[in-house]
C-alpha cells in the first residue's frame, strides 16, 4: 500500500476481530491487517463462471485476479508433503515451516502460488505496530486489495493462537482467503478467524528489523506502509521438515 495510493486504498483496507478492540465500521473497515480489501473486477473478470475446487478447499474462481497462475486442482498426496518456504528478501531471509498437517489446503495454495513466481518481486505493504503486530504481504497490487483470482475456504482456526512467528491468512471475511498472508512479529491477541498455516524457524531478526524502523501511519496510529522496504525477490519451496 504505497503512499501514494492512501486515498484510494481507505476504503478497501482492512477489518479485524481483535479481541478488546471494537470493530470498524463496515464501510471502511479500518481496524488492522488481517483483513483483505475488495477491489474493483479487472476487466472482463466478471464473466468468468464461478468453478469451484473440492469442497475440503473450496478453490473458486474470483475477483480480482491479479497475476493469474490457475485455479488450483487440490492433490492430496502433494498436499501432505511437508515443506519448507525461504523467501529471500530486500532485509534478509525468511524461512517458515508449513503446517501441511494442520492447513493443507492453505499450504497447498501458498506453494502453488510460489512455485509458480506468483509472489516475485512483490512487497510487503503493511505493518502494524500498536495493539497487534503483523507485517502483511503477498498482494502483488501493493494496495492491500489484490488477490489471485481465487478464494478458499479456513481451516486450523479451532484454538487459533498468534504467538511471535505465525504465519497466517488475511482475508476479507469467512472463507474468502486468497494470497495475502501476514507474519506475526510480536505475540499478538486475535480473534481465531486467521488461518495460521505455517511457523517461522529462520528470520525473526529480519521482521523485527522491519518493524524496528516503523511504518508511515496512513492507516491510523501505528498502522501504514513500513518505513523499511521489505521486497519480496523468490520463495523458494523446499521439501522436508
Amino acid at each position: 500500500m504505497l503512499k501514494r495510493r492512501a486515498l484510494a486504498v481507505a476504503a478497501t483496507t482492512f477489518a479485524l476481530g481483535l479481541a478488546g478492540v471494537a470493530s470498524a465500521s463496515a464501510a471502511t473497515q479500518q481496524a488492522g491487517p488481517p483483513r483483505t480489501g475488495k477491489a474493483t473486477a479487472a476487466p472482463g473478470a466478471a464473466s468468468h463462471a464461478t468453478t469451484a475446487a473440492p469442497a475440503s478447499c473450496g478453490y473458486t474462481r474470483s475477483v480480482p485476479a491479479d497475476r493469474f497462475k490457475g485455479l488450483p486442482v487440490f492433490d492430496p498426496v502433494k498436499a501432505a508433503q511437508p515443506y519448507n518456504a525461504r523467501l529471500s528478501t530486500s532485509q534478509g531471509e525468511i524461512t517458515f515451516q508449513a503446517l501441511t498437517g494442520k492447513a493443507p489446503c492453505t499450504t497447498f495454495s501458498f506453494r502453488f502460488l510460489a512455485e509458480r513466481h506468483y509472489f516475485d518481486g512483490t512487497h510487503c505493504h503493511r505493518l502494524t505496530t500498536q495493539r497487534i503486530f503483523v507485517l502483511q504481504c503477498g498482494d502483488p497490487t501493493g494496495t492491500g486489495s489484490g488477490g489471485p483470482g481465487y478464494s478458499f475456504n479456513d481451516e486450523n482456526l479451532a484454538g487459533a493462537t498468534y504467538p511471535a512467528g505465525t504465519v497466517a491468512m488475511a482475508n476479507a471475511g469467512p472463507d474468502t482467503n486468497g494470497s495475502q498472508f501476514f507474519f506475526v512479529w510480536k505475540d499478538t491477541r486475535l480473534s481465531p478467524a486467521y488461518t495460521p498455516f505455517g511457523t517461522v524457524t529462520a528470520g525473526m531478526d529480519v521482521l523485527q528489523k522491519i518493524a524496528a524502523a516503523g511504518e508511515d501511519d496512513q492507516n491510523g496510529p501505528g498502522d501504514g506502509y513500513p518505513s523499511l522496504y521489505a521486497g519480496i525477490r523468490h520463495i523458494r519451496i523446499a521439501s522436508g521438515r
